[in-house]
């Protein structure tokens, strides 16, 4: 079993936190983002909203949040050490498992994959931001 990623919060407190601290690194990221794109000022005034920064800020949380990657049966020994409801998305005739738990909910995301390990990793920090953070942040 792997671990990557940055986040991984035993409170809701230390994700808002978190999710706060990461507030300003978004707007950069949208700004450079806009410039690049050679947006004018009117341009960037018109089409750079809030909901455009809230956005990146949803990605970026989400993009840093520490997953658990491994076989099945290393995700079955975690679910049994763990007693936490879980949402896996997938298939079950596959080999692989990523996974990410919110121990303040005390519950987990899951996906499975057999070969495409870094869309899997992707997928599920998306579903887990949604289903674990969205309306605690």
């Amino acid at each position: 079993m792997e671990t990557e990623g940055v986040f991984s919060f035993d409170t809701v407190g230390e994700a808002r936190a978190a999710y706060e601290r990461i507030g300003p690194a978004a707007r950069t990221v949208v700004r450079e983002t806009a410039k690049a794109m050679e947006f004018d000022r009117e341009e960037y005034e018109s089409r750079v909203t809030g909901d455009v920064v809230e956005t990146a800020r949803d990605a970026l949380f989400a993009s840093l949040l520490e997953v658990s990657v491994g076989t099945d049966d290393e995700f079955e020994a975690w679910r049994e050490s763990h007693d936490y409801e879980v949402t896996v998305a997938g298939s079950d005739a596959v080999d692989h498992v990523v996974w990410h738990a919110a121990p303040f909910a005390e519950e987990a995301a899951a996906a499975t994959f057999q070969n495409e390990r870094e869309a899997a990793v992707g997928t599920l920090r998306r579903q887990a931001f949604g289903r674990l953070y969205r309306d605690r942040l």
